[in-house]
């Protein structure tokens, strides 16, 4: 029969003659995230070396700490940091997240729950700035001076928002990929002169 013969040369699933698969979006292994996109739709989840990975939406960032500390027992924020990638063409793409030149990580510890979560924002190079996290996290206090002193990301609703490592008259911010490197003589201990 012609219907017979159609039925064996389909290909299976999972076979390269199907042709690429449609990468479905994860579903959370873990219950804080899953919880995290059952309050916040706009989040996007994935696993990254066996830790759960969620990306906020820069309106929501403050919020999802906040849920993370009020309703999830996250009692530690142990860093944020800040990631250019203006020089990164390979890139990891993600379903759902609009790529943009930085993105701002916060990772977060539940001692109460033994639970690690990490927090990605992507910040776009035209407005790099987000809302704070030290009125949730007082431990943010630190990181995000770091972040802003190095890269010039804006925490919105910050403290003290000054230089933490660079003088205050810098001008510039040392780890942009597009700041000026080396444009400073280095003297190094022992070393009687800059080369």
């Amino acid at each position: 029969m012609a219907d017979d013969q159609a039925r064996e040369t389909d290909p299976e699933p999972g076979d390269p003659a199907a042709g690429p698969e449609v990468d479905a979006p994860e579903v959370p292994g873990d219950p804080v995230a899953a919880a995290v996109l059952e309050r916040f739709p706009a989040v996007v989840y994935r696993e990254s070396h066996g830790q759960p990975v969620v990306y906020v939406p820069r309106a929501a960032w403050r919020a999802v700490g906040a849920f993370l500390r009020e309703e999830q027992q996250f009692t530690m924020l142990l860093d944020v940091c800040a990631v250019d990638h203006l020089l990164a063409p390979e890139r990891v793409r993600v379903d759902g997240v609009a790529p943009e030149r930085f993105e701002v990580v916060a990772n977060l510890l539940s001692h109460p729950r033994n639970r690690r979560l990490r927090m990605i924002c992507e910040i776009p190079a035209g407005d790099p700035s987000l809302d704070s996290l030290a009125p949730v996290f007082a431990g943010a206090v630190a990181p995000e001076r770091e972040t802003y002193d190095l890269f010039g990301i804006e925490f919105n609703g910050h403290p003290d928002l000054t230089r933490i490592l660079m003088p205050d008259d810098w001008v510039g911010f040392p780890l942009r990929k597009d700041d000026a490197p080396g444009a400073v003589p280095v003297r190094f201990k022992g070393d009687p002169a800059p080369r």
